[in-house]
């Protein structure tokens, strides 16, 4: 029998539309909580460095409201890890960040950066806090996160996303091949990054991945139809090609 697929919702860019004014309002909190209302298995938020949208009030706010996991994204840094210590979320995936850049430009590079990741995710874990990768699919990536013990890795479907033809084929065997590996070692798989009503299935299918974060696409498709139908289709997309 294939596994449940949970659908994790991104509510960053909810955060990011308020922001633009400087009001208080659209309020990413309200909006996880209409997700969850409508079939969200949890919600993701990435609180960066530069606080261009999520900030740390979010996060407490997320902490103590939320009914659902909640999934804080973070880069590695001490900041960072004295957030996540101090709201004890059920998941914290370790992203790569860059000040300049618009979006996550790719995956972690947790092979070359083993030696700063090893304490942080040690630290993690001791706390009872879920820890991911954001990872490229690929095996070198997977062989780092085993080395560093962590449950989960989130698998890049970013190039997927803005492949086509053959290309996006190929993408596609390297997630799949990934996600395989990293499940046959004991590592739970998690996907995401640019994934759309349109590109969904092909990710859904593979058996090994157990949760798809989406967001962007989802705040984006809610102006038009409401963030609680954007989620009802995209979780309706999964079922189909689950």
């Amino acid at each position: 029998m294939t596994e449940f697929l949970r659908l994790g919702v991104n509510i960053d860019h909810v955060a990011t539309v308020r922001n633009a004014r400087g009001a208080g309002y659209p309020d990413p909190v309200r909006a996880a909580l209409v997700a969850a209302e409508a079939g969200a298995d949890g919600i993701t938020a990435h609180l960066r460095e530069d606080r261009r949208h999520i900030t740390d009030d979010d996060i407490a706010r997320l902490s103590e409201q939320l009914t659902i996991p909640l999934n804080l994204e973070m880069a590695a840094t001490d900041e960072m890890l004295g957030i996540a210590l101090r709201h004890r979320p059920h998941a914290a995936c370790i992203v790569p960040e860059k000040r300049e850049e618009l979006t996550t430009e790719g995956g972690l590079d947790a092979a070359g950066q083993y030696n700063r990741l090893a304490p942080l995710v040690s630290e993690l874990i001791a706390a009872k806090v879920r820890v991911s990768l954001f990872i490229e699919p690929d095996a070198r990536q997977i062989d780092a996160a085993l080395r560093l013990g962590v449950p989960v890795v989130e698998l890049h479907t970013g190039r997927y996303a803005e492949l086509d033809g053959e290309a996006r084929t190929d993408e596609l065997r390297r997630l799949t091949d990934a996600a395989a590996l990293a499940a046959k070692n004991g590592i739970e798989v998690h996907a995401g990054h640019g994934l759309t009503y349109d590109n969904v299935a092909p990710i859904a299918a593979i058996p090994q991945i157990r949760e798809l974060n989406i967001g962007h696409f989802l705040v984006g498709e809610a102006m038009f139809i409401g963030l609680g139908e954007a989620v009802r289709r995209m979780r309706a997309a999964m079922d189909v090609a689950r």
